[in-house]
């Protein structure tokens, strides 16, 4: 409001008002001194009184108008602040929630498995060339993660770090054929291989093979880990979609559905640390 004062247009304003003001008042005391003859000088500056007082009050609104309109808008932005502060606070407080969730799901697994040591991560890049749906994490060597490292959520195995750098790690999915794992029926404990390819990865699969043709797998049956390599034994993979045997007939395979969604991941765990960790790499080599 006082830049308003202070501009020039109200100054201008000013200026006519006090003229208009200056003929009004010249006008009442010549009329007041001149004879009821000469009244009709009254008359004369009757419209001009008219305008004076006409033009006097629009400005007393325009002002007044501008006066609560700088209000209002002091107004509205002390809102506007309000309100900016409470979205942050909702923010802040969904952040806490979800942090909540996501360390309460992984602390059911570290009751039940007391000699896994934990790194949270989260994805910060995916892989677009990598039709296996691997990506890139935000922790590393610094944070005591290593290559080999089994990487989950809270919904079981997503996959193995292939690279650790010093603050950043790459990470393998189950879909991909870089992943080979043992793996067991975990209602039959009917043990078999786990391992990905192009052709089951683009329908979000992967496979669970070398089973024995008397093994007693179903659809629907849970594929969970079975302790040998580099996992550690009952995470659960995912779920068993069809059933088939290999061109020669020796041996049963499975398609399994993994339940990780690669597409909707963000945070993850890194089991940086297990009983008998230590043992074959993700290729089944020594």
């Amino acid at each position: 409001m006082r830049f308003f004062f202070r501009s020039r247009k109200f100054k201008i304003i000013l200026a006519v008002l006090a003229a208009l003001i200056a003929v009004s008042v010249a006008c009442a005391v010549v009329g007041g001194r001149m004879s009821p003859q000469a009244n009709i000088a009254g008359t004369i500056t009757a419209p001009f009184r008219a305008l004076a007082t006409k033009i006097s009050n629009g400005i007393s609104d325009f002002v007044g108008a501008y006066t609560d309109g700088e209000k209002l808008s002091l107004e509205n932005a002390e809102l506007e602040s309000e309100i900016a502060e409470l979205r942050e606070k909702l923010a802040d407080y969904e952040t806490v929630t979800n942090e909540n969730k996501f360390y309460k799901d992984y602390l059911e697994i570290k009751d039940k498995n007391p000699s896994f040591k934990f790194a949270p991560a989260t994805l910060i890049s995916r892989d677009k060339e990598d039709p296996y749906m691997g990506f890139t994490i935000n922790k590393g060597t610094v944070n005591g993660i290593s290559a080999n490292d089994p990487v989950i959520t809270e919904s079981g195995l997503v996959g193995f770090i292939s690279q650790a750098g010093l603050t950043t790690s790459k990470v393998v999915t189950v879909l991909s054929p870089e992943l080979s794992a043992g793996a067991l029926d975990n209602r039959t404990s009917d043990s078999g291989v786990l391992s990905g390819s192009v052709a089951l990865a683009s329908e979000g699969k992967t496979r669970f093979y070398n089973l024995s043709r008397s093994c007693n797998i179903a659809v629907g049956d849970y594929v969970v880990t079975s302790g040998e390599g580099i996992f550690p034994s009952g995470l659960l993979i995912g779920t068993i979609q069809s059933i088939g045997s290999d061109k020669y007939n020796t041996s049963i395979y499975a398609e399994v559905k993994p339940f990780v969604d690669f597409e909707s991941v963000k945070g993850v765990m890194v089991i940086t640390e297990f009983e008998g960790q230590g043992g074959l790499d993700p290729n089944g080599e020594k």
